[in-house]
Formats: C-alpha cells, sequence, structure tokens
C-alpha cells in the first residue's frame, strides 16, 4: 500500500521504498507505457526512463492527489518526450470532412491485449492522440499544448485513430 510512510521513506532516498513503490506499481505503468509504443521492449525502456525521473522528482509530490496518478503522469510526459524526441508526425487533414458520430463496433469479444494491439498498431499520431483524448481524458487544447500542434489537428487525429480502430476491429471481427 502507498502510504505516506513509505513516500516519506522515497523523498529521503530509501531504496528499499523506492523498489517497494515500483514493486506496487509497475505492472500498471508498464500497461501506460505500451499503449504509447509500439513494441514491449520500447515500453520496458520508456517505464525504466519514467521511474528514474519518478524518484529524481519525488520530492516536488505534494501530496495532492494519489502517488499512483503522479506517477501515471510523470509516466505519460515520459511517453510524450520519447515521441517528440522521435520527431512524432502529424497528418494534417484541414478542410476535410471527418465522420465523428458514435458507430461503434458491437458484438465484438476481445481480449485487452488484443486491443492493445490494436491500438499498438495505430500509426504513431494516432495513437498519442487516441490515448490522450480516450484513456487519459485530456482536452483537445491539453493535447494541442502537450504536442505542440493546433486543437483541431488533434481532433482530426482523434477521428482518425477513431475510425481506423474501427476498421481494424471489423477486420477482426471476421476473422
Amino acid at each position: 500500500m502507498l502510504n505516506d510512510e513509505l513516500i516519506q521513506q522515497c523523498k529521503a532516498g530509501d531504496g528499499r521504498a523506492q523498489k517497494k513503490v515500483y514493486e506496487l506499481t509497475a505492472s500498471k505503468m508498464m500497461g501506460v507505457c505500451l499503449r504509447y509504443t509500439k513494441d514491449e521492449d520500447e515500453a520496458k525502456d520508456l517505464l525504466q526512463d519514467g521511474y528514474i525521473k519518478v524518484f529524481q522528482k519525488i520530492a516536488t509530490y505534494r501530496g495532492e492527489g494519489s502517488l499512483e496518478g503522479w506517477i501515471k503522469k510523470v509516466i505519460i510526459n515520459t511517453a510524450l518526450e520519447n515521441l517528440r524526441s522521435k520527431k512524432l508526425s502529424f497528418e494534417s487533414f484541414d478542410n476535410q470532412y471527418i465522420d465523428t458520430s458514435d458507430t461503434a463496433v458491437t458484438n465484438t469479444k476481445m481480449e485487452a491485449k488484443d486491443l492493445l494491439k490494436l491500438i499498438q498498431s495505430l500509426p504513431d499520431g494516432y495513437r498519442t492522440v487516441f490515448n490522450l483524448f480516450a484513456i487519459e481524458g485530456y482536452s483537445h487544447q491539453e493535447i494541442a499544448n502537450q504536442l505542440g500542434i493546433s486543437a483541431g489537428t488533434s481532433k482530426s487525429q482523434f477521428a482518425r485513430a477513431r475510425q481506423l480502430l474501427q476498421k481494424l476491429l471489423t477486420e477482426e471481427k471476421i476473422k
């Protein structure tokens, strides 16, 4: 359990406490990393980089909200930094009609790992915006600010990601 004593020990640089925090949260954070990468090896590297930052910056954690939520933000920011360093590209769809109606694919029985593979197969820009908007709950303006793009580009990337996922889900359903 992530309690105040454990947090204070981490802030003091206690390696055992840091290991305990890692053990309690790493599997969930690995799931976050997998959503922002194309493969497990890259996700493991991202997880390691993220936890290095977590323990370097843990003194800045003020106890507002859960430590796990704070760690998740650090991990997401690490993933975004990684994507920016790769010169993440976004396709522009200015002045094109994008269908944003809710045409969900129904009756698709799929395990989480299969859905994760579909998300990982999305182009980097689509995948990043999809994760930030649909899963993390960021607004398009917040995404735009984080990624240095316009809110319109964020919206179009999300719409295209959703269309592609629906297509992939339909193809998966047929198999």
